[in-house]
Parts: C-alpha cells; sequence; structure tokens
C-alpha cells in the first residue's frame, strides 16, 4: 500500500483514538437501522482499539443534513445497534464537536467507546473548514480513518483532521479495499472482465476509459447500454440517451475494435411504454429497433445468457452498476442473472468484486452477498480508485 501507515503500526494504549468510519446506514422512519451491513464492516477497527487499550471516538455522517439538527438523521440508532454488536456500552454524545463533547471524552477510560452525533449537522464539515477541523483534532491522539466511502471526499473529518494531529493510519476496511482493488488494477488474472452499468454514461467515462488498458472483455449495460447503440445506429425509442456522450461511445467502440477487446453490448431488452409497475411490457430483439414512446428498461433473456457466458470465462470480474430498473420486479431479470453468475463464478475460483450502491443493493436483495469475493462499500470511491484518482482521505494518511 505504499507505505500508508495502518492501525496495527501505532501504540494506542491509553490514547484517544479519533476514528473516522461510514455509518451511514438506511434508517426508516420508526428509527430502525434496515442495513446494518457498514456498522458490521466497521466492527474489525472498533474492536482492535478496544483490545489495544485505547478509548475510540467514532465519528461518520448520516444521509444530507446540510448543516441542520434533525432528529430523523441522528446517529442515536446507531450507538444502539454498535452497543449490540460490541457486547459493550457505546456512549453516544450529543455532538461532535464543544465543551460537552470534550468533557465525555476527558472522562472516557482505556476501552471504552463513545460516537459522536452527526458530523453533517455542521455545514463546516462538507466545507473542509479548517477550525472545524481542529475542533476535531481536538478530540484525538492518533486519528484512524476507516469510512473508504467517504475517502475521495476533501472533508474536515476525512482530509482536514490529519493536518492537525501528528498519527493517523486506516483501517482494516479501507486495507481490505485497497488491496481487492489494488487487485483489479494491478494484477488481475486474466480474462479480465469489466461490467458496467447504471443509468449515465458521464459518470463513468474516465473509469470506462482506464478499464480499456486493462480487460480482455467489457459489458455495457443499463440506461447507459442506450447512447452506445445509438451510437451505432439502432432505434432506441423514448430509451434514456446522452446526447453529450456520443461521441465518447464512438470512441470506445472503435477502440475496443483495435485494442481487441471484446465490448458486448445487449442485443435484445425488455422494453415498456412507462416507468411504472403496470407498465405494458414487451421483449424485442435490438436489432427491430425500440419504437417511438416505449424505452428500454432491461436487458433481455439473450443477452443475459451471451453476458453469463462471458463471467464464466472470466478469472477476474468487476461489476458496477445495474441491467435495468431492477428496483421494479419486471425489469430485474437482467441485474439478478449477472449477480447469480457471479455467485457461482466465486465457487468456481474466480475473483469478483462488485462496487456501486445499485450493484450492491442488488445482490443482497438476491442473498448473494456473501459469495462474492468482496463487496465493495464506496461506489463513488472505488470508482474513482479505479480512475488513477488521488483519494484525499488516503493521501492525508500518515506513511511509514
Amino acid at each position: 500500500m505504499n507505505g500508508i501507515k495502518f492501525i496495527e503500526d501505532l501504540n494506542l494504549e491509553g490514547r484517544r483514538v479519533l476514528t473516522r468510519l461510514d455509518l451511514n446506514v438506511p434508517i426508516d422512519n420508526n428509527a430502525q437501522i434496515t442495513d446494518e451491513s457498514r456498522i458490521k464492516s466497521s466492527l474489525k477497527t472498533i474492536r482492535y482499539i478496544i483490545e489495544k487499550g485505547g478509548k475510540a471516538i467514532l465519528m461518520s455522517h448520516l444521509g444530507r443534513p446540510e448543516g441542520k439538527r434533525l432528529n430523523s438523521l441522528s446517529l442515536k440508532p446507531v450507538s444502539k445497534v454498535l452497543s449490540e454488536n460490541l457486547g459493550k456500552n457505546v456512549i453516544f454524545a450529543p455532538d461532535c464537536v464543544g465543551k460537552e463533547v470534550e468533557k465525555i471524552i476527558h472522562q472516557l477510560r482505556n476501552g471504552q467507546v463513545v460516537l459522536l452525533e452527526n458530523l453533517r449537522f455542521h455545514k463546516a464539515e462538507t466545507k473542509n473548514d479548517i477550525f472545524f477541523s481542529k475542533k476535531l483534532a481536538k478530540l484525538g491522539d492518533v486519528y484512524i480513518n476507516d469510512a473508504f466511502g467517504t475517502v475521495h471526499r476533501s472533508h474536515s473529518s476525512t482530509y482536514g483532521v490529519s493536518k492537525f494531529i501528528s498519527e493517523s493510519a486506516i483501517g482494516y476496511l479501507i486495507k481490505k479495499e485497497l488491496k481487492f482493488l489494488g487487485e483489479i488494477v494491478s494484477n488481475a488474472g486474466e480474462p479480465f472482465l469489466a461490467i458496467i452499468g447504471g443509468a449515465k454514461v458521464a459518470d463513468k467515462i474516465k473509469v470506462i476509459d482506464k478499464l480499456f488498458d486493462k480487460v480482455q472483455a467489457l459489458i455495457i449495460g443499463g440506461g447507459m447500454s442506450c447512447t452506445f447503440l445509438k451510437a451505432q445506429g439502432f432505434e432506441i425509442g423514448n430509451s434514456l440517451f446522452e446526447k453529450d456522450s456520443l461521441h465518447f461511445a464512438e470512441e470506445m467502440i472503435q477502440k475496443s475494435k483495435e485494442k481487441k477487446i471484446d465490448l458486448l453490448l445487449p442485443k435484445d431488452a425488455i422494453i415498456a411504454n412507462s416507468l411504472k409497475e403496470k407498465a405494458s411490457i414487451r421483449s424485442i430483439r435490438l436489432s427491430e429497433g425500440v419504437p417511438k414512446g416505449w424505452m428500454m428498461l432491461d436487458i433481455g433473456s439473450k443477452s443475459a445468457e451471451i453476458f453469463c457466458n462471458a463471467i464464466s470465462g472470466s478469472r477476474t470480474v468487476f461489476w458496477n452498476g445495474p441491467m435495468g430498473v431492477f428496483e421494479i420486479e419486471k425489469f430485474s431479470n437482467g441485474t439478478f442473472a449477472i449477480a447469480k453468475s457471479l455467485a457461482r463464478e466465486t465457487e468456481r475460483g474466480a475473483l469478483t468484486i462488485v462496487g456501486g450502491g445499485d450493484s450492491v443493493s442488488a445482490i443482497k436483495k438476491l442473498g448473494v452477498s456473501e459469495k462474492i469475493s468482496h463487496v465493495s462499500t464506496g461506489g463513488g470511491a472505488s470508482l474513482k480508485f479505479l480512475e488513477g484518482k488521488e483519494l484525499p482521505g488516503i493521501s492525508s494518511i500518515g506513511r511509514s
């Protein structure tokens, strides 16, 4: 990891260990957490701090309160679930900075845990405000960043704070993320297949461009495939289409021929006359063209078969973005076919990595997340990493 300090490189005993986690979990109207995955992925780092006699001071954001104190976005329900998972009381602080918080931390004993209130109740957090960063830094003797989902952002708690604490390191989760994503960048077993889906080409232009230098095959699915299909002259009806990305799609189609990369696009599709549960749907071959007034909302069975065959012949597979509007059952078959195929290939020894909120939601909904080699906790961060971009929350960490 190019000399980045790891939590095990630091002496934590008796020290205040200010730890940035990603506890941005979904909470329903009854203040119940509906998915504890991010909490569970943070436990190893918290337990290590406790075992080594550190004072664990945990901080995170939740949602986008934009500087307002909203009860619906309080981290208090998270402190209760953390207490249950750790088997010990997690003290909840009513704020993340200030005299009252400092008093709570001053009274902490070795091995105790405190969770600070939502960082984004302060507008200064997302602005990387120097004074807010200093207030956070006052709370710790050492700083640990283990919030991979936010490392691509230069916020006070992910970037600014490390400038005012002499010792810093990454935790277990970020180390795991860098290990698996690093395999894609520098040591992917071949054939290497990337599957890119979702709605917009523009959001993924840079990562597609980067992957072209590494993959033997690339699948483009979801709404973004419509722009590629349009670039090939297909009629796409009222399907999602990005005029500004058309030239890029044309370049990638040409580049795939020059580099002899197998660029796979849908051959058939499930189309509908509206984006509603009760919409009329049809299955068509895309060579026929999507009629006016209709839109492509999922890949068809033939495309799913072709894509799954490509997965079965690969040693490394990276997937980001669904094949259709999988939240609606009648448009979910393509996405779920990819998820099942990845699970099968993982059992056969392939390295499979899934990144991106929607792809992760799909594999969880299908119940196969435990059968994937690695499920990334940061969609945006994983894409930025694969683009080769500097991640502020990691570049700011101390070097050994």
